[in-house]
């Protein structure tokens, strides 16, 4: 039927993030929140925002290299 095939920029991507294990991702995102959290405590609401909006792509990026794992860059 159809046939997909990854290009070499997502290919190449895929190879890095599957050496880097999958706790670094989570720990990020909690470092994230930890660091937003002080800075909210600290009255620096601009970059508390900014830095705590880095928790979900940490997080998204660990659901990639976990499916990038599994399922293979295939």
């Amino acid at each position: 039927m159809f046939s997909h095939s990854e290009g070499k920029v997502a290919e190449t991507i895929e190879q890095q993030t599957a050496k880097v294990p999958s706790d670094i991702y989570l720990w990020a995102s909690v470092a994230a929140m930890v660091t937003s959290l002080t800075l909210k405590i600290c009255k620096q609401d601009h970059r508390a925002l900014f830095i705590g909006q880095w928790a979900a792509p940490f997080l998204l990026f660990g659901i990639y290299n976990k499916i990038v794992k599994t399922e293979g860059s295939e």
